[in-house]
């Protein structure tokens, strides 16, 4: 038995996010549909975490465990043969027994894409939020800067969000900056909870709008209210960049 790492990208658009939901199209049941006609029963994998419905992924990592001999090569051509085109394979790593997926990994990193103009981008619109508006992308950038660090963001996480126990977190960076009419947003940190990263963007947007004075982010963090921070910013917009070993 070996346990295999795969690194892989993929375009939310039409997945119902990662975990299996009944009768719903998501990654996880398209892989693991896969790996059963590999191995002809079911395969369980082990992700670094889930995404939200229309999110996508440039680095995602799962863990799974196989009898079979396959070199790295092989089940790379496997994959991408069972697999649609909406998942791409990029790395096939054999891992040590003590390597999880999720409880290995160190840190995460997302990116968040925003078109600041008055007309959206036909061919670019499932990947990025349109807002029509001037941002102030300095005060967005001034305002990020109170993120960062170790906190406790419970008003930064869903209301609903089944996360149970302590929600602090740390923020290691927050970089925003703007490439043309775009204005990038990248966070690294050690976790994230529910729409935490699409609540952080959609408050320093509004912040960027005039709608909200950067002092919201420092009552959400010592009130830990939801309702004092900002929206929760569109799921197609985001990415999940890189996951860190």
């Amino acid at each position: 038995m070996e346990r295999i790492k795969i690194t892989f990208a993929y375009d939310g658009t039409y997945f119902s996010g990662y975990q299996v939901q009944l009768e719903k199209r998501t990654v996880q049941l398209v892989i693991e549909k896969a790996l059963a006609k590999m191995h002809g029963e079911e395969v369980r994998i082990y992700s670094s975490g889930r995404t939200d419905a229309g999110v996508h992924a440039y680095g995602q990592v799962i863990h799974f465990n196989s009898p079979l001999s396959l070199d790295r090569n092989a089940w790379h051509r496997a994959l991408e043969t069972l697999l649609p085109n909406d998942i791409q394979i990029q790395r096939v790593e054999k891992v040590d027994d003590n390597f999880h997926a999720r409880k290995s990994a160190k840190g995460k990193t997302y990116r968040y894409i925003v078109l600041n103009d008055h007309e959206y981008d036909l061919f670019q619109r499932l990947y990025e939020w349109h807002v029509k508006k001037p941002l102030n992308v300095e005060k967005i950038q001034e305002a990020a800067q109170l993120l960062v660090g170790r906190h406790d963001f419970t008003a930064f996480s869903a209301s609903k969000s089944n996360v149970k126990g302590d929600k602090t977190r740390t923020i290691y960076s927050l970089d925003v900056w703007q490439e043309g009419k775009r204005v990038i947003f990248q966070v690294r940190g050690d976790g994230f909870l529910t729409h935490m990263v699409r609540i952080i963007v959609g408050t320093l947007v509004e912040i960027g709008l005039g709608k909200r004075n950067s002092s919201c982010i420092k009552d959400g963090l010592e009130t830990f209210n939801r309702q004092v921070v900002g929206m929760t910013a569109p799921g197609h917009g985001l990415c999940l960049w890189e996951v860190n070993y």
